[in-house]
C-alpha cells in the first residue's frame, strides 16, 4: 500500500493524544524514520518522551525496544546474553531474540550513562545497522534510535557519540498557560484508542527507498549558502552532519508529496544544529532561508523551526478543518473562537492567503 498523507496525520494524532506540546517529537520521529537517521531528545524527566515514541511504534506496528540506561547497565541487558547451547559447542553466539538488535524502533533513556562497551556496540548499530559480538554478526532492522537525556554531555568522547544523532530536539515541561490542558490530556491519555487507519512501518520503509530519487539540484546551492552563513557566524557543523542533512531535506520533500527538494524544505537544518544556543542563534541567522518553510504533514516541527507565518498557516488550517468536521452542535465554541483570534493576530487582510481566508469564514459561520 502506498503512502497516504491522511494516514500519517492519523498516526501523529494517535501518538500525541492527551500529550500536550509533543507534536514536534512525533513529527520528527517520522522524519527520522524516512531519512534513516537518529534523534536525540534533551529535556527534563517526565515530559512524555517515551510515551510518544511508544505510541508511534505501536501505531506503525513496529518491533519496539525501550531501556533506561544506568552506570551499571550490562551490555547483555540491551543486546542479549550468550547462547549457552552454542557456547557448549565452542561458539560465542548472542541470543538477540526480543532485544535491541531485533527492534525496528529503539528508545534509550539516559543514553549517555551507558558504559564504553555499550556505546561502542551502539555505534556499530547506529552507523551501519550491524550488530557484532563474538561470532554473532547480523544486520539489524533498525529504522530509528531515539536517545534521551536531561542535558547534552560535556565529556568530549560522549559529545562525539551525541553527534551520531543527527536531529537534536530540546523539550521542556508544559508552560503555566497550558496546565489545564495538561491535566485534561493526562487523564484522557490513560484511555487512548488507536485508530486502525494509520501509516505502517512497511509504507514508511517504501517511502525511504524513494529517498535517493529526490532531485536536489535546486536546493543544494541554497543549502550551501546557508552553511556558509552559519560558519561566518561561528556556527560550525561537522562535514558528516552537513552531508547527512541532505537526507532530512529529501525526506521532508517526500513527506510533502514531492520528489524535487526546494527552499521550503530547508527547515530540518534547524534541528541539525547541535545545541539549544546554536538553534536559537541559527533561527535568527537563517530567517530569510526559513521564510518560505512549509510542510503540509509536519507543520508543527516546521513552525517551531522557522517561526514564520507560512509554516504556521498549515497548522491553523489543519486545526480548523478538524473542528469543521465535527457536528456543529458538539463543537467547543471556545476552541473555535481561540483559533479565530490566533488567525487574526497573525494575519492581516493583506497577508492572509485565500485558502486560510476561506477557512476563517467557515469558522465564523460555525460560531455565528
Amino acid at each position: 500500500m502506498e503512502y497516504q498523507p491522511q494516514q500519517l496525520q492519523q498516526t501523529i494524532q494517535n501518538a500525541i493524544q492527551g500529550l500536550v506540546g509533543r507534536e514536534q517529537l512525533a513529527e520528527l520521529i517520522i522524519l527520522s524514520i524516512v531519512a534513516k537517521e537518529h534523534l536525540l531528545v534533551i529535556g527534563p524527566p517526565g515530559t512524555a518522551k517515551s510515551a510518544v515514541v511508544r505510541r508511534i511504534a505501536k501505531a506503525v506496528q513496529g518491533q519496539y525496544f525501550e531501556y533506561l540506561l544506568g552506570r551499571f547497565t550490562e551490555p547483555t541487558e540491551l543486546f542479549g546474553a550468550v547462547d549457552l547451547k552454542q557456547l557448549r559447542e565452542g561458539r560465542v553466539e548472542i541470543d538477540t531474540q526480543g532485544m535491541l538488535p531485533q527492534a525496528d524502533i529503539v528508545f534509550l533513556d539516559e543514553v549517555f550513562l551507558g558504559s564504553t562497551a555499550i556505546l561502542n556496540t551502539l555505534l556499530g548499530i547506529l552507523n551501519e545497522r550491524v550488530f557484532r559480538k563474538g561470532h554473532t554478526q547480523i544486520e539489524t532492522p533498525l529504522k530509528v534510535c531515539i536517545g534521551a537525556s536531561n542535558s547534552l554531555p560535556e565529556d568530549e568522547t560522549l559529545s562525539a557519540f551525541a553527534d551520531r544523532f543527527l536531529i537534536h530536539l530540546f523539550v521542556d515541561s508544559v508552560s503555566d498557560n497550558f496546565i489545564e490542558d495538561l491535566l485534561i490530556g493526562g487523564w484522557q491519555s490513560e484511555h487512548v484508542n488507536f485508530d486502525s487507519n494509520t501509516i505502517t512501518l512497511e509504507q514508511i520503509s517504501a517511502l525511504s527507498n524513494e529517498l535517493s530519487k529526490v532531485k536536489m539540484d535546486l536546493v543544494i546551492p541554497i543549502f550551501a549558502e546557508a552553511i556558509r552563513l552559519l560558519r561566518k557566524n561561528n556556527i560550525a557543523l561537522s562535514d558528516r552532519r552537513v552531508v547527512k542533512t541532505l537526507k532530512l531535506i529529501a525526506a521532508a520533500a517526500l513527506l510533502n508529496g514531492r520528489k524535487q527538494a526546494k527552499k521550503q524544505d530547508l527547515w530540518p537544518l534547524f534541528y541539525v544544529l547541535p545545541t539549544q544556543e546554536y538553534q536559537k542563534k541559527g533561527q535568527v541567522i537563517l530567517k530569510e532561508f526559513f521564510a518560505v518553510s512549509q510542510n503540509s504533514q509536519l507543520f508543527n516541527a516546521v513552525e517551531a523551526a522557522s517561526l514564520q507565518p507560512l509554516a504556521r498557516e498549515e497548522r491553523l488550517i489543519f486545526e480548523a478543518e478538524t473542528l469543521l468536521q465535527l457536528n456543529p452542535t458538539n463543537v467547543e465554541r471556545l476552541n473555535v473562537e481561540s483559533l479565530l483570534r490566533e488567525i487574526d493576530a497573525n494575519y492581516s487582510i493583506e497577508s492572509i492567503s485565500e485558502r486560510l481566508l476561506t477557512i476563517r469564514k467557515q469558522l465564523v459561520q460555525l460560531v455565528s
